[in-house]
């Protein structure tokens, strides 16, 4: 069977065997707090490639110190943290897949306590964590708290140059890793959505107010990292940040004439990304805001078909994408050029062979990737 998802890709100079891509997945593992990804990293991202993902991205990897979601992520600021990452990379390439790796900084989203588990120094608890139990004073566009989270600090000029330049560093470190790609992260409510969306950017400056200048610091970065690498750069964002009429009431902003970040900024924005360098765009939605989302089947997937149609530029798809014909269509019928999945790759670490099998790729021989070691499973 000739399958669009089991179809390669190329990105610049990359070529990727298929369009099943593994989403970036925050593990909150790096028990010594030091950024520097373990055995952990290894086998969980190796896991993927093993099975036959055509890229496996590592998860969310701060920029700099301040920039990590809890004081146990993992960090590519340093040449230590690179050099681990590399073992990482170098396991996922004999597999066949491409490694990608996720750069972030959380902004005021940031010092939390890991979603599971006490930290190593025996803290625990929810929200932001306490400078004197292992936390940082957080920063952000504006100095406007995420619900239940500290007051973050709103970054000056000389602040902001200084994430742009741990973007770029961060790039470079990357690359020289031995990633095949980068992706930027401006979604999730961290700090670069919270830059874009006027929810959480009320700044009067270049950085504040209109489009442009909310996008500012994202294109700023983008082409920061371009001129510091020639590998394909990805940019994550959020299409929606899924305020209604009555969020808005409920937050004093009904007559304001604020409204949240939506799908055709972000088309324009994306449009803007990719002449500043960007290659791909990947379309998720939420995370600014405590927000009411109606989940089900695929339901970031129109976002992600929006803004590819009106921005004129290719994008993944994600969201409760969970079946081989479902990610199938989304790729054959152009609603995106390919399709990452999270939770359904935790379930199954080779979700990609057994949707290669189930839709009959190369189902005669072994699905496309098959490790040697795996071929008698499909004899």
């Amino acid at each position: 069977m000739t399958s669009a998802l089991f179809s390669p890709l190329t990105i610049r100079s990359l070529t990727l065997r298929n369009r099943l891509w593994v989403s970036p997945l925050c593990q909150y593992s790096v028990t010594a707090a030091d950024g520097v990804p373990t055995d952990w990293h290894l086998v969980h991202l190796g896991s993927f490639a093993v099975g036959g993902a055509g890229l496996v991205m590592a998860e969310a990897t701060a920029v700099n110190p301040e920039g990590r979601i809890s004081p146990h992520d993992t960090g590519i600021w340093n040449d230590a943290q690179a050099q681990a990452w590399s073992r990482v990379v170098d396991f996922v390439h004999s597999q066949g897949a491409a490694a990608g790796i996720q750069l972030a900084h959380a902004g005021r989203k940031a010092s939390v306590f890991p979603e599971w588990g006490a930290m190593a120094n025996g803290a625990s608890g929810h929200g932001t964590v306490p400078i004197e139990q292992g936390g940082w004073q957080t920063v952000s566009a504006s100095p406007i708290a995420f619900d239940g989270y500290a007051e973050p600090v709103a970054l000056d000029a000389a602040g902001i140059q200084d994430v742009v330049v741990a973007f770029a560093d961060s790039a470079r470190r990357s690359v020289a890793a031995g990633f095949d790609l980068v992706e930027i992260h401006a979604a999730h409510g961290y700090l670069l959505h919270q830059f874009l969306s006027p929810l959480s950017n009320t700044r009067d400056d270049e950085w504040g107010g209109s489009l442009e200048n909310r996008a500012r610091l994202l294109l700023d970065i983008v082409r920061a990292v371009r001129a510091v690498v020639d590998v394909p750069i990805l940019v994550r964002f959020s299409a929606t940040d899924w305020v209604d009429d009555d969020w808005l009431e409920s937050h004093g902003l009904a007559d304001s004439g604020v409204q949240g970040w939506n799908e055709h900024d972000t088309a324009v924005v994306a449009a803007w990304a990719r002449d500043a360098g960007a290659d791909l765009f990947d379309i998720s939605t939420g995370g600014l805001v405590r927000a009411r989302i109606e989940v089900g089947p695929g339901y970031q997937v129109p976002f992600a078909e929006t803004v590819r149609r009106e921005g004129d530029v290719p994008v993944n798809a994600v969201g409760l994408i969970t079946e081989a014909a479902q990610a199938e269509a989304i790729v054959a019928t152009g609603q995106a050029d390919a399709v990452m999945m999270g939770r359904e790759f935790m379930r199954d670490p080779h979700a990609a062979l057994r949707f290669a099998r189930e839709l009959g790729v190369e189902v005669d021989r072994a699905p496309a990737g098959t490790p040697p070691q795996y071929l008698r499973a499909y004899r």
